[in-house]
């Protein structure tokens, strides 16, 4: 069992941005209750579940991390298989869906607070493969840009998302093989506990995939939509 350093702080802070990836992913999906509770009740369940150790036992094959990513994923890919799914993601507000990606920039603060308690390595902060801190940065920008003044046409807005998607897998698939699971493949000296421990089994759980289907969901829309154009209010028009 891995034990996690005191990470008080660090964890309201991330409290904090999970709550604010919630709320931002809510107003894309046109302020849904049903995505609110969904959303809500998945945070509740996993975080009494980190709570109690769950994931801690990290020996086992599958590793239980499995059940933080798996769920959501499957839910992913449910989405982008059935027309109801589709149709679902279609109507997701494109100029909310570049915003909740602000998270990421003090998500990445709070890997790095987490590398300085020893709970993660180096490689999964700005100082070493993680570049994701520059999707967080930027992301006010490109929603300036491209809805509000209306400069980042849609192949601009397209490319962003591509190129934040490949920060976002890169981030991800060096955090679970830098896990203390029987699929670790390196950061053994410093291994990724983190997320085995509340609060911050949210991440994997519910941040990353909020940001995951931000980026799927906005390029296919992308993809699908021919030319396009926003209103004063930044709405997607035509």
């Amino acid at each position: 069992m891995h034990t996690l350093p005191n990470t008080a702080l660090i964890g309201l802070v991330f409290g904090l941005a999970t709550g604010l990836a919630v709320g931002l992913f809510y107003l894309a999906a046109h302020r849904s209750g049903r995505v609110l509770l969904v959303l809500l009740a998945w945070l509740l369940v996993q975080g009494v579940v980190g709570l109690r150790g769950f994931y801690t036992i990290s020996n086992t094959l599958p590793p239980r991390l499995a059940l933080l990513l798996g769920p959501p994923l499957l839910l992913i890919a449910a989405l982008f298989a059935t027309a109801a799914g589709r149709r679902w993601l279609d109507g997701l507000r494109l100029e909310i869906l570049t915003v909740p990606h602000v998270v990421r920039f003090p998500v990445e603060l709070v890997l790095f607070g987490l590398f300085l308690q020893k709970a993660v390595p180096q490689l999964m902060t700005f100082e070493g493969r993680n570049w994701d801190i520059l999707a967080g940065l930027t992301a006010p920008v490109v929603w300036y840009f491209a809805f509000h003044q209306q400069r980042l046409g849609q192949r601009g807005l397209l490319l962003w998302n591509v190129l934040g998607l490949i920060s976002l897998l890169n981030i991800v698939a060096n955090a679970l093989l830098s896990a203390p699971t029987p699929l670790q493949r390196f950061a053994f000296a410093q291994p990724n506990i983190a997320i085995l421990h509340f609060p911050f089994v949210w991440l994997p759980g519910c941040v990353v995939p909020l940001v995951l289907l931000a980026h799927l969901a906005a390029i296919r829309q992308l993809i699908k939509g021919g030319n396009w154009t926003t209103d004063g209010n930044g709405r997607i028009s035509g």
